[in-house]
């Protein structure tokens, strides 16, 4: 079993800033890729932001959160953080945690979720 823990969210103000951090543990042969995603009221789950973790480092992220927004990794912890600056009313959402996975040298990527963590923007 992989388990992605996620770190606590937080009530923050407009123009503030917020760090998340996600543990990946259990039983992991590598990991591919991780992400976050987030998922307000009423609203559809989307992506926010990737790193990949196997090699490169390279990241992407949603056209609403570039340059505000900062995704990071340590590998060595399997560890993937989100840096969140400028935060803004419409960032209040539940921020989950996914990593694609691969638990042997074998098997499939398989991708795993944490539990989410409620990030609260007050206007």
């Amino acid at each position: 079993q992989v388990q992605l823990v996620e770190s606590v969210g937080n009530l923050v103000q407009t123009g503030g800033s917020l760090r998340l951090s996600c543990a990946a543990s259990g039983s992991i042969f590598s990991i591919n890729t991780m992400a976050w995603y987030r998922q307000a009221p009423e609203k559809q789950r989307e992506l926010v932001a990737t790193i990949n973790i196997e090699s490169s480092g390279s990241t992407n992220y949603a056209d609403s959160v570039k340059g505000r927004f900062t995704i990071s990794r340590d590998n060595a912890k399997n560890t993937v953080y989100l840096q969140m600056n400028s935060l803004k009313p419409e960032d209040t959402a539940v921020y989950y945690c996914n990593a694609i996975v691969k638990i042997t040298p074998i098997s499939r990527l398989a991708a795993y979720w944490g539990q989410g963590t409620q990030v609260t923007v007050s206007s």
